[in-house]
């Protein structure tokens, strides 16, 4: 149970961590945001677990094509902002990544990619 805690409070630290410096800097806290860290964070949490390499391999392979079909959000979601307001932008723009996803997946299906 402690592993668990420390794993959500470390986690959770970096997501406050980042939205704090992206109160005083938009750049930086665009920047530290782009990084993998949960990815990275997520593969260290499993390889501690003693998961198998396996496992951590797919886990950033599959993290790859994920992370393809949520760009366009990102340019999206500055583009909606003004004109629909917060939520009904974010809603668009998670619309959007949802088809890019299903799009996605199915051109790489045909490369014997299964992402669903």
């Amino acid at each position: 149970m402690a592993w668990l805690i420390t794993k959500y409070a470390i986690t959770a630290a970096l997501v406050v961590l980042v939205s704090e410096i992206a109160k005083r800097s938009d750049k930086l806290g665009a920047l530290i945001a782009a990084l993998p860290m949960v990815t990275v964070l997520a593969m260290i949490w499993l390889y501690a677990e003693q998961q198998p390499q396996e496992k951590i391999s797919n886990h950033a392979w599959y993290t790859f094509w994920y992370v393809l079909p949520t760009l366009p959000m990102f340019l999206a979601f500055p583009f909606l902002l003004p004109r629909f307001g917060f939520w009904v932008s974010l809603v668009i723009s998670a619309i959007i990544t949802i088809a890019c996803f299903a799009a996605l997946a199915a051109v790489v299906k045909r490369f014997g990619i299964f992402l669903l």
